[in-house]
């Protein structure tokens, strides 16, 4: 199937005001563009506000999956924008069950690494004044993932991305998902992820933690 870019957005962090009167630098209100250069970095032009969090090599670029939207919209009964959760790319037929760690895609010029599902934080619920939305995503496993840049290269909004080579272990973003959110204990599920040697170094390290802790307590 035909992978689409149904947006191209990206963004510096910039002030947003929320709730009452009250407010955050952050770069998830990001504008949708014609073409940008992505970098080992990420695109030209974008950003996080905060670097602890987001952003460097392996969160280079964000992916979120534009099935999901339709999903969203009917469950709360309001329309979103494209780019609502902070996403570079809204994308078809990429969804976290499709699309493994460690898959290698050419987008553009460029080609890009899946490294890891995207950790959804509370700057999702701040713009979109929905409490409910940040636990659903985590529930569904429908939270985006990020990769990394193999090479660098201009991207357009009409580019085409296409699978250059699945990663051999086969761990989809959802798998993983299933296992970080729903199933801490699972040293198996736990051991399947981190033998994807592709996987970000921060996954790799939260995930050896665990299971460290675990094999403690046998």
């Amino acid at each position: 199937m035909t992978i689409e870019i149904k947006n191209f957005s990206i963004g510096l962090p910039k002030r947003m005001k929320y709730g009452e009167n009250e407010e955050i630098v952050t770069a998830i209100r990001k504008q949708a563009v014609e073409e940008a250069f992505l970098a080992k970095d990420g695109f030209r032009g974008d950003g996080v506000g905060d670097l602890k969090h987001h952003g460097g090599p392996d969160r280079a670029v964000c992916f979120y999956p534009f099935e999901h939207y339709s999903l969203w919209e009917g469950e709360f009964l309001t329309p979103l924008t494209l780019s609502t959760f902070g996403e570079n790319l809204t994308v078809t037929q990429m969804e976290e069950k499709d699309v493994c760690i460690g898959d290698i895609y050419r987008m553009g010029d460029a080609i890009i690494q899946i490294t890891q599902g995207r950790i959804p934080c509370s700057t999702i619920t701040k713009r979109t004044n929905n409490p409910h939305l940040l636990k659903l995503l985590v529930q569904t496993g429908y939270t985006g993932y990020l990769a990394r840049v193999l090479e660098e290269g201009i991207v357009r909004k009409d580019s085409t991305i296409s699978l250059e080579e699945r990663n051999a272990k086969q761990v989809s973003i959802l798998e993983a998902n299933e296992i970080y959110y729903k199933r801490p204990r699972d040293v198996e599920g736990i051991q399947t992820i981190l033998e994807v040697q592709e996987l970000a170094d921060e996954w790799k390290e939260m995930l050896n933690e665990r299971l460290a802790r675990l094999e403690s307590r046998q």
